[in-house]
């Protein structure tokens, strides 16, 4: 008899019965159930924190919440954020009052400014480590951003991403206002509205660029000194909702050549009547229907109705033009990036030769967005707000517990009963405290002997 070398069989599955007598051998494992099991255990996807806008109106729709971390696609690059550039257009974002806007929730914001993380395909002209600034449609307030290529400029040496926040949009839209199209040269005279802000202070400094170039500038009264202690840009300050086309006549008669708008309503009027012969009217936004915290159909409304229906044979009479700049739509609609490819770096240029410089009003962490939303909207800034998301928020103050009607809770006032009670309880504490501080033992309760002998018993 040989021995077998065979190996053992493995044992044959168990049958197991069915519902009619007959049995069935259970199924065995297959490669691709196990594949679906390591899928299944696969880590969720990175997250980011970002400023998302949950909803139409005021400040209460703009939080912050954690969002999947995009990914780089073709021809985009992915940036690390280490500023953010709030403009006005955000807070007609907010307020549903721009046109066609994406539907909610959506990240917010349109500038940024930070290092490159990864490059997709057939992006030839950045590298990962480049310092940039970006402008995207939305998006912009996260701590990751997916840019396309051509949306993206290139840093020059030296440029933080705060500066690079605070130059770029202001600076190339004053920079396309009076370059672009109105064609500013030696001897001319310009108005700008807000020149407190971002625009106007660009607008200011890339104006005395040029020799001999007279600034009027209008803002808020309790702006006035403050600018005019930081620079020496604008030559005349002007109340904003004063008479103050009276006081342009004042020093120039004839008017000024060039009016640069931000405000729209009644403002177009004042500033075309102001207009020289041969002089230009632009229009670059309509912060005038921004009134309240939510939108309001009636200052919109009230804006276009205050603004006079100019007829091209009025122009053509009075030998004056009107124009328009909106940057949003020379980028995404109209397909003029390399305009503003140029712009920025005429812009950069300038920088680098010390020529202008941005001022920034404020920087805040990207959970206090809400008061530099509030801030700019009532326009107490001086030049630029930036977020950093590195920085921590404000610490918010405690806020008193409130009862059933809402009001702050009040101690409740004893009664008296309990304030004979509490007197009483202390006339007793008395006698006891002045005992002690004589020296003399506080009265016994005469237990003390009885207990001691029953003790010596015990022992013994």
């Amino acid at each position: 008899m040989t021995e077998s070398t065979d190996a053992a069989a493995t044992p044959a599955p168990e049958k197991t019965p069915t519902e009619n007598g007959a049995t069935e051998t259970p199924q065995e494992e297959t490669p691709e159930k196990s594949t679906e099991e390591k899928k299944d255990e696969t880590p969720p996807p990175k997250e980011m924190r970002a400023v998302v806008l949950t909803g139409f109106g005021g400040l209460k729709t703009v939080k912050i919440l954690k969002k999947p971390e995009p990914t780089v696609g073709e021809g985009e690059v992915l940036i690390r954020v280490k500023a953010c550039g709030l403009n006005f257009q955000d807070l007609i974002v907010r307020q549903g009052a721009i046109d066609s806007p994406p539907k909610t929730p959506f990240i917010l914001g349109f500038e940024c400014a930070g290092e490159i993380e990864q490059v997709g395909e057939n992006v030839t002209n950045f590298k990962v480590g480049d310092q940039v600034v970006a402008l995207p449609e939305y998006r912009a307030w996260a701590e990751l951003v997916s840019v396309p290529a051509q949306y993206v400029y290139a840093l020059p040496e030296g440029m933080s991403a705060l500066d690079a926040v605070a130059i770029t949009t202001n600076y190339v839209v004053a920079y396309l206002l009076l370059f672009e199209m109105a064609n500013l040269t030696p001897g001319k005279s310009l108005l700008v509205h807000s020149a407190g802000g971002g625009v106007g202070q660009a607008v200011a400094q890339l104006a005395k660029t040029v020799e001999n170039v007279t600034v009027f500038g209008v803002c808020s009264k309790s702006k006035h000194e403050a600018l005019k202690t930081n620079n020496n840009n604008i030559d005349h300050l002007l109340e904003r909702g004063s008479d103050y086309t009276s006081e342009v006549r004042k020093v120039t008669p004839d008017g000024v050549d060039i009016v640069l708008d931000c405000l729209c309503g009644e403002e177009c009027n004042r500033g075309y009547s102001l207009l020289k012969p041969m002089g230009r009217y632009i229009l670059y936004g309509s912060s005038n229907i921004v009134t309240g915290e939510t939108k309001s159909f009636f200052s919109a409304a009230r804006a276009w109705w205050q603004v006079d229906k100019v007829s091209p044979i009025k122009l053509f009479d009075e030998n004056k033009s009107l124009a328009g700049l909106n940057l949003r739509h020379l980028l995404f609609q109209h397909g003029r990036g390399d305009t503003v490819r140029r712009a920025v770096h005429s812009v950069f240029t300038l920088w680098a030769q010390g020529k202008v410089k941005p001022i920034v009003d404020s920087t805040w962490a990207l959970e206090d967005v809400g008061e530099a939303m509030q801030k700019m909207h009532d326009r107490k800034n001086i030049g630029k707000l930036v977020l950093d998301p590195s920085l921590e928020p404000k610490p918010k103050p405690a806020t008193p517990a409130k009862g059933k009607s809402g009001k702050e809770k009040k101690p409740a006032k004893e009664s008296s009963e309990e304030k004979k009670d509490k007197e009483g309880k202390d006339d007793e504490k008395k006698p006891a405290e002045n005992g002690d501080k004589n020296g003399e033992e506080p009265p016994s309760n005469g237990n003390s002997d009885e207990e001691s002998k029953e003790k010596e018993k015990e022992s013994s």
